[in-house]
């Protein structure tokens, strides 16, 4: 007899469960494209457990976002001024639908990335173009129109499209207070499965303890709330699971600051997007679904080899301090005391360098975490619903990941460490640099 229901081992949260419809968009072009695709980009470089992929985390994402579906909608849990602004949620056929149509938004969320995901992203899709705009053109593709119709009952894929980018990537679309509640639990800054995920699958492969938190603890205490600021519904929690959303928090900080700006994985991102630019047809990625599907990290694998092993191929040296591990090493790197005298301190010191070594031998890296602080409402003991910010001061103090580096090719590296050694001081304090 045929099963439908299909289980898959994972090692972030045991069992993942989906019926025989969602496994066959699982099965679909798109998404087995995503078992080729890095979810850390070239991190492996440096954390060499760091080989997981989009696949898995997707999985995970869809499986996060059914358990927190079913604890906030359980109607033991639901409050009378919720039901009061969604109607839809005392009606177990559409319940049933949006649970549908939550996971496979969640399935999909990342079915746009390019190869080694976000290191090639930003500078190198057409403007006005983003991984979240691919996504949601694959979604309304012809093949995943054919699937989402042969489903019972068949999701709408403007429902899943909205569900899976949200409203900040999807502003051409109208958003009701459920469609908002619903990508809020993918894509949601505060309590988004998609950094829960995320979080815990990348500290697992890497090898580290940074990413953990509570995870059974903050998902089962989820909550539908008031908001306090305009009574509309949003996701919150009860008070018993505020210590593990400070400890996503902490988490995410930890991650931010010890992995994903790490100072070599972060010059390996630099050199892949300097190699893209030259292997790449007119220095860009491709956007239709067509071209998109074709191009996964394989492809771009196997150009960086051919590359390394001629000198006449476009992106020979980048390809060669990839392959080869000729990478380029930090010269400078963000300092508080120098910042106390020059908040523009690591720029300062590029701008000379630059000058100094020539542009093809210097290159700056800055960054920020995104997001900050966490604010939602959260479910007192005595059934008061108040502000996280308010009740947590751990949720405002947890300081923002921030990054700058300076980077030197490495056959010059001695020669700068001598001329910053000796030049550093009289710099940073003098600010102004010439362009």
């Amino acid at each position: 007899m045929l099963k439908n229901v299909h289980e898959f081992r994972d090692p972030v949260h045991g069992f993942i469960h989906l019926d025989s419809d969602e496994r066959k968009a699982l099965d679909s072009r798109p998404l087995q494209r995503l078992r080729h695709i890095h979810q850390l980009a070239t991190t492996y470089l440096v954390y060499p457990g760091a080989s997981h992929k989009r696949f898995e985390h997707s999985l995970g994402v869809m499986e996060l976002a059914g358990r927190v579906f079913d604890v906030v909608t359980a109607k033991e849990r639901l409050r009378d001024d919720v039901r009061a602004f969604l109607p839809q949620i005392t009606n177990d056929d559409a319940l049933s639908y949006w649970r549908r149509v939550l996971r496979c938004a969640a399935l999909f969320h990342d079915a746009g990335h390019l190869p080694f995901s976000h290191a090639a992203e930003e500078e190198l899709l057409p403007s006005g173009w983003t991984h979240e705009r691919m996504s949601r053109e694959i979604i309304q593709s012809r093949e995943m129109k054919n699937i989402w119709n042969a489903m019972s009952p068949p999701p709408r894929p403007v429902d899943i499209e909205k569900i899976a980018v949200g409203r900040a990537k999807a502003k051409d679309l109208e958003f009701s207070t459920w469609d908002r509640i619903l990508s809020e639990i993918i894509v949601g800054d505060a309590l988004g499965v998609d950094r829960m995920d995320y979080l815990l699958r990348d500290s697992y492969h890497t090898g580290v303890a940074y990413g953990r938190f509570d995870i059974q603890r903050l998902t089962e205490t989820m909550r539908l709330l008031p908001s306090v600021y305009n009574k509309e519904p949003e996701l919150g929690l009860e008070e018993g699971g505020l210590r593990a959303a400070e400890g996503l928090l902490i988490a995410r900080f930890f991650m931010y600051s010890q992995v994903y700006f790490h100072s070599v994985r972060r010059i390996y991102d630099i050199h892949l997007k300097s190699f893209l630019r030259k292997w790449l047809p007119k220095g860009k990625f491709k956007t239709t679904v067509r071209a998109h599907l074709r191009v996964t990290d394989n492809e771009v694998t196997a150009g960086l080899l051919r590359a390394m092993a001629n000198s006449k191929r476009p992106g020979h040296e980048d390809a060669k301090r990839i392959c080869g591990r000729g990478h380029f090493k930090v010269l400078y790197q963000r300092d508080a005391k120098d910042m106390s005298l020059n908040p523009q301190a690591a720029l300062t010191v590029y701008k000379n360098a630059r000058r100094k070594f020539g542009a093809s031998d210097v290159e700056f890296d800055s960054g920020k975490q995104k997001g900050g602080a966490l604010d939602f409402p959260v479910l007192t003991a005595n059934g008061d619903v108040q502000s996280s910010a308010k009740m947590s001061e751990m949720l405002n103090e947890v300081p923002v990941a921030a990054f700058d580096y300076v980077y030197i090719t490495p056959e010059r590296r001695e020669e700068a460490e001598r001329w910053l050694k000796a030049n550093r001081n009289r710099m940073i304090k003098k600010r102004e640099v010439r362009k």
